[in-house]
């Protein structure tokens, strides 16, 4: 008689603060893989907000200190405690996510201890790193953009070099970022790609739509998601400008903010020398069931992502968000989206200038009904695609594929 694997245990490293709103840590390794067999003891950043431990088999983070400093060394020395404390008997992986340095040593302890390692890319840090540096550098910062640079190109070649050729297993975050990967001579064969999902535990029909009082019947466009400047913000307001010229109501809600207080008010701003600071609003950050209230009430949204090496190869989650609540949506030509919108034919394929988006927009702007029919299409795709429970099963089976059997 056959019995069910044993689960498998987990020990995830990761670089944010403990609890996270990031639902590919949170939900995946927290909600969904346990029922799957696979159960993680997780090491992140010190927070301030208390954790729901019963998320993970374990939660370890370093008491939280107002001084970025002190928190970061604090973290580092509970890494080095927790990797030279791991036995192989509690521990069949050790994964680090976007860690170059802790990946390094992680890669060391592993191979000394007979336990596998795994790196989880989520974003290309070191070339971002690289690139925000030379920007700065170009617009004449100094010696601690120097420096940034300097670490940025030592942990693209040990991360190259040495921890990918070393790591058993990589999970990159699209299949862009895996083809990326393959043409930089990692071997196809360890490369799994675990895009950003939805956690389905919800009905869109559930989701209370929310005007706001003023903008109660114009043609409203929404956007959920950052505004930091490398986002490009300013190219969703130049698209606002075009669509009015056949929509002369529509206005635009930016559902989210930046980190930097300087970014939204240079978008203010820039609304105001385009005469459009009545037609848009920015809400700031929002709990995310009002978030999506107001985002579900609007007659469309859109997801544009700046082209370029480093979203390339990123999963976007706003235009996923979008079709699990049934919206018409609009999204660039990002190649994560195009494969979305192309396979779930659920909302509509743009270019990345203001004039395609526009274009599209202002198409559906045109025929609300028709919009909302073909939008229908969107939760169903997500359920049985890209929801978080399909991705944790998918996942699960890659572990159990490249780790020592314990049935």
């Amino acid at each position: 008689m056959s019995s069910l694997p044993l689960p498998l245990r987990l020990l995830q490293f990761v670089p944010e603060s403990l609890p996270t709103f990031r639902a590919d840590v949170q939900t995946l390794f927290g909600i969904y893989l346990p029922g799957q067999g696979i159960v993680c003891d997780m090491v992140g950043m010190a927070g301030s907000a208390d954790i729901d431990q019963a998320a993970f088999a374990s939660v370890r983070r370093p008491r939280f200190h107002v001084s970025r400093l002190k928190r970061e060394m604090a973290f580092l020395w509970l890494c080095v405690r927790t990797l030279f404390s791991v036995r192989k008997a509690d521990c069949d992986l050790i994964q680090v996510r976007d860690m170059v340095s802790i990946s390094l040593l992680g890669v060391i302890v592993a191979r000394l201890k007979g336990i596998p390692f795994a790196y989880w890319m989520s974003f290309l840090m070191s070339e971002g790193r690289i690139e925000r540096a030379t920007e700065q550098i170009r617009a004449g910062a100094g010696l601690r953009s120097r420096l940034v640079l300097l670490k940025g190109c030592i942990e693209k070649a040990l991360l190259y070099k040495f921890i990918l050729p070393q790591s058993r297993h990589i999970f990159v975050q699209s299949e862009a970022m895996r083809m990326f990967l393959i043409e930089r001579g990692i071997a196809a064969g360890k490369i799994s790609a675990v895009p950003m999902g939805v956690d389905m535990a919800f009905q869109p029909d559930e989701v209370v739509r929310q005007r706001l009082a003023d903008w109660s019947d114009v043609p409203l466009i929404a956007y959920l998601g950052t505004l930091d400047k490398a986002r490009d913000i300013p190219r969703l307001i130049d698209t606002l400008y075009l669509v009015r010229h056949a929509q002369p109501q529509a206005c635009l809600l930016l559902i989210g903010d930046s980190p930097n207080r300087v970014d939204t008010e240079q978008l203010r701003a820039y609304c105001a020398r385009l005469g459009l600071q009545e037609h848009v609003r920015i809400t700031g950050w929002l709990p995310k069931a009002q978030a999506w209230s107001l985002l579900a009430a609007a007659d469309v949204a859109v997801s544009y992502i700046p082209r370029g090496q480093l979203y390339d190869v990123s999963s976007p989650t706003k235009l996923l968000e979008y079709l699990a609540l049934g919206l018409p949506c609009v999204g660039n030509d990002n190649p994560d989206q195009e494969a979305v919108l192309t396979r779930s034919a659920a909302g509509w394929l743009s270019g990345s200038s203001v004039e395609a988006l526009a274009a599209a927009l202002t198409e559906v702007l045109a025929d609300p009904a028709a919009a909302r029919e073909k939008a229908s299409r969107g939760p169903d795709f997500i359920r049985s695609v890209r929801s978080y429970q399909i991705l944790a099963e998918q996942l699960a089976l890659a572990y159990r594929q490249f780790l020592p059997s314990r049935s």
